[in-house]
């Protein structure tokens, strides 16, 4: 896919014109926040130099690389996290992870389901609390499952994940999690209980 670098550069210069224009604002907030806004612009940079940096960087530029195609967002970038989503390096895979969640696309749950199956419980983990910012009943039956792991760890992320997504069928599930040996867990619990509607 050819990308319009000069489209891209011509909108970022437009940007930081207008930014660098309201570093001078005489309400020291709207400094901050100009200052703030043009610190992630120059992180950014294009789709395509994040691509290069994803590929060629050592393991923290390639973290600060998925973080950026987060920022960009978009299905363009679909293809390059699913790919790291489904990488050896749990580093990676687990920040991938992270991003395609934030993103919620519905074309990232396919692989995001496939780490539910993920030998490491953190990465298990990861796409547990992924999956719940998609909100969708759907999951429900994939993720309950993980409520009865007992290990203040997947039974956490699965009881935020369904409070999430809202079911009130797992309101008694919550109930009894509150109960855990695992103050992670019981807050989990809590978080779960206050989420889910009344029917």
């Amino acid at each position: 896919m050819l990308i319009d670098t000069s489209m891209e550069t011509s909108e970022k210069l437009k940007r930081r014109d207008v930014l660098a224009g309201l570093l001078k604002d005489p309400e020291e907030e709207v400094r901050a926040a100009a200052s703030r806004a043009l610190e992630r612009l120059e992180g950014l940079g294009s789709l395509e130099e994040v691509l290069v940096s994803l590929k060629k960087g050592d393991l923290p530029t390639k973290i600060k690389a998925l973080y950026a195609l987060g920022r960009i967002g978009g299905e363009q970038v679909l293809p390059a996290l699913v790919y790291c989503a489904s990488r050896p390096e749990a580093d990676i895979k687990s920040v991938a992870i992270e991003v395609l969640g934030s993103l919620a696309n519905a074309k990232a749950i396919p692989t995001l389901v496939e780490c539910l199956n993920e030998p490491v419980p953190a990465i298990r983990a990861k796409a547990i609390e992924a999956l719940g910012n998609f909100r969708d009943p759907s999951l429900v039956k994939l993720l309950a499952p993980f409520l009865r792991e007992n290990d203040g760890l997947l039974d956490a992320e699965a009881a935020r994940a369904l409070g999430k997504v809202g079911d009130s069928s797992m309101v008694d599930a919550f109930i009894e999690l509150s109960k855990s040996p695992f103050p992670r867990t019981r807050e989990a619990a809590a978080f779960a209980l206050g989420e889910v509607p009344f029917e």
